[in-house]
């Protein structure tokens, strides 16, 4: 069974989502493609993105673009599969950088929705904790909500990984 169009991979962090999304793209058979969306700024993410590189291994080609997937899509051909990772980054600078999150994310979908090849997209579920205490946390927190549901929406397989374990919640796994 081929990989749909459009894949999405929840989970919290440190759940395996990452590596459960890695090898979902690698067992699609195409050419893996990796859009990076992490911006360093500091050496304990410089480590985290260096310990993300050296599990990958050799074979990916990589795409550093942490706001714009547009055109990185766009050069994607129906022989390769891409792995964004992860729009939860990716809507941190879309936020911090005071974009507009619902045109960003229009133009975010409708990259996807004409990129030749399969996407698996990573993202946080950030919704099952407490309330934030502040404004900026509580407004990161519903836009990660409404980004998570607009992209499940579109997907064929929705996949929720805890403890590196799967839990398809739509779709079925090739």
């Amino acid at each position: 069974m081929p990989l749909p169009k459009l894949s999405l991979v929840l989970g919290g962090a440190a759940s395996g989502k990452s590596a459960f999304a890695e090898n979902v793209v690698l067992q699609s058979g195409k050419a893996p493609v990796y859009i990076a969306t992490a911006q360093v700024f500091d050496d304990e993410m410089a480590e985290k993105v260096a310990r993300h590189r050296d599990m990958r291994g050799t074979g990916w080609t990589t795409i550093e673009e942490p706001l714009d997937l547009g055109p990185a899509l766009a050069g994607i051909t129906p022989h390769q599969t891409v792995l964004i990772d992860c729009a939860t980054l990716w809507l941190t600078n879309v936020i911090l950088g005071d974009h507009d999150v619902d045109e960003h994310t229009d133009a975010l979908l409708s990259a996807i929705a004409t990129c030749e090849g399969p996407i698996v997209v990573v993202s946080n579920e950030v919704g099952q904790g407490i309330v934030p205490d502040n404004a900026l946390s509580r407004k990161f927190r519903n836009a990660q909500g409404a980004l998570n549901q607009r992209i499940a929406s579109e997907a064929g397989l929705v996949v929720a990984v805890m403890a590196g374990l799967p839990l398809v919640l739509k779709g079925t796994l090739p």
